[in-house]
């Protein structure tokens, strides 16, 4: 099921993406999700967008032997 966001002035697609999943990598779903809207560039205020669930994958900045993976 999917959630839904409401742009403010102002608010661009890696904005966005930052807001609700922490990082810019999401573009690319939120404007698949969103086709109605794939040439904005920067949302004028109250348009509601679908926002998908992915899998978020938390990257450490470890080294894999200070993380324990072998």
């Amino acid at each position: 099921m999917d959630n839904t966001y409401i742009t403010s002035q102002g608010d661009t697609w890696d904005m966005i993406s930052y807001k609700v999943y922490g990082n810019e990598k999401y573009v690319d779903k939120l404007i698949q999700s969103n086709l109605l809207y794939k040439e904005t560039i920067i949302f004028k205020a109250n348009v509601e967008l679908s926002i998908p669930e992915v899998q978020i994958i938390q990257q450490s900045s470890l080294p894999p032997w200070k993380r324990g993976i072998v």
